[in-house]
């Protein structure tokens, strides 16, 4: 009888220590998982603080390059202050000479004709010279009218090179310069 007790004793054991095992063989496989899945995510984080480090890194030459961008915008901003300033200046000049001229002319014109000489040409029929081109259309704050500026006639001289379609390119030339001449109106009263 006492060997039967040992056997049941050794056969209960057994069941016990096969369901043990059972037990540890299912927390094995899942202690497994998790630390596939452990590694797998450890994986992902550090792709993911990869891609993190490049899309900052983007981001930091975009902030570098839009700085670049408000940097020259302000440089052009201030040339454009500068040359409107300069432009101004030159058209207020331009507007004093002329003003300075006109009544010399006028005047000039007169002693002229109390001797019996023909008048001077006016500046627009001077087309061998000069003539009125204008600069820009500006309504300046400090002029407040329309402004001519008076252009030096670029000239073709003897060595500049015919086109191909012969004097073709000087004739147009000089017919721009004449209808220009001709169309525009003179400096303001």
């Amino acid at each position: 009888m006492a060997d039967e007790q040992e056997i049941m004793c050794k056969l209960e054991s057994i069941k016990e220590i096969r369901n043990k095992t059972l037990q540890m063989e299912k927390i094995k496989a899942r202690l497994k998982a998790e630390f596939e899945a452990l590694e797998s995510e450890e994986r992902h984080l550090k792709e993911y603080k990869q891609e993190m480090d490049l899309l900052l890194q983007e981001k930091m030459a975009h902030v570098e390059e839009l700085r670049l961008i408000h940097a020259d915008i302000n440089v052009m901003e201030n040339t454009i202050k500068q040359s409107e300033n300069d432009l101004n200046k030159l058209l207020e000049s331009t507007r004093r000479l002329h003003d300075e001229y006109k009544p010399l002319k006028e005047h000039v014109d007169a002693l002229r004709m109390t001797l019996g000489l023909q008048r001077l040409p006016d500046l627009c029929e001077e087309e061998e010279k000069l003539s009125l081109e204008p600069a820009c259309h500006v309504i300046s704050k400090f002029i407040g009218m329309h402004l001519y500026v008076l252009c030096a006639k670029p000239r073709v001289g003897p060595g500049t090179p015919k086109s191909q379609n012969g004097s073709r390119m000087n004739e147009e030339m000089e017919n721009t310069w004449s209808s220009a001449t001709h169309n525009l109106s003179p400096w303001p009263e």
